[in-house]
């Protein structure tokens, strides 16, 4: 037996705790739905999203012919570093050539965190606590709410894709806090 072929006992359950020392938490997205997506195939289109954040890559189920589709579909990210974006893309699903994109759109989570480590627990349910108004930086159609309801933060955004003629795409965002992890 080679001498330079000996582990040190924590080599193995090393990857799994360091990732869970890292772990803020878990985002789950919701995707409610789509409004006036792009036509791509010859009246309509078989859409479907994919949610990226970092190495993560998450995507809801298609709907066929649908350019008002309604997933409503949650998808769970695992958040270590908060300042990076979500990115989401919309494409067309084909059978027989590549998927086209359907535009896409980004947002940031960290007025979401900032709130989420407020002490809130005396706010009526319903109460907003903070608004992101539309801007050049961001993709939202409206101001994005984040609200403290039912004991929990949640934050409303409509997003408008960009790279594409037309669409938008409705999210909540939810945070849940895992046991064992780092937490915010």
């Amino acid at each position: 037996m080679d001498s330079h072929q000996a582990h040190s006992p924590s080599d193995h359950s090393s990857s799994a705790s360091s990732f869970m020392d890292n772990l803020l938490g878990l985002l789950r997205i919701r995707v409610k739905r789509g409004i006036n997506l792009a036509i791509r195939d010859v009246r309509s289109s078989d859409p479907y999203v994919v949610v990226k954040m970092g190495k993560q890559k998450l995507k809801t189920r298609v709907i066929k012919n649908n350019i008002n589709p309604e997933w409503n579909e949650d998808l769970t990210l695992s958040v270590q570093e908060p300042l990076l974006p979500v990115k989401l893309t919309v494409y067309d699903h084909d059978t027989f050539s590549k998927d086209d994109k359907m535009g896409d759109a980004e947002f940031e989570i960290n007025t979401f965190i900032d709130v989420l480590k407020m002490s809130l627990d005396g706010f009526p349910s319903g109460t907003t606590i903070t608004r992101i108004p539309p801007s050049r930086q961001n993709c939202f159609v409206e101001d994005s709410c984040v609200i403290w309801q039912n004991g929990k933060v949640i934050q409303d955004m409509c997003l408008r894709l960009k790279n594409v003629e037309c669409g938008e795409l409705e999210l909540q965002l939810q945070w849940i806090d895992l046991p064992g992890s780092k937490g915010l």
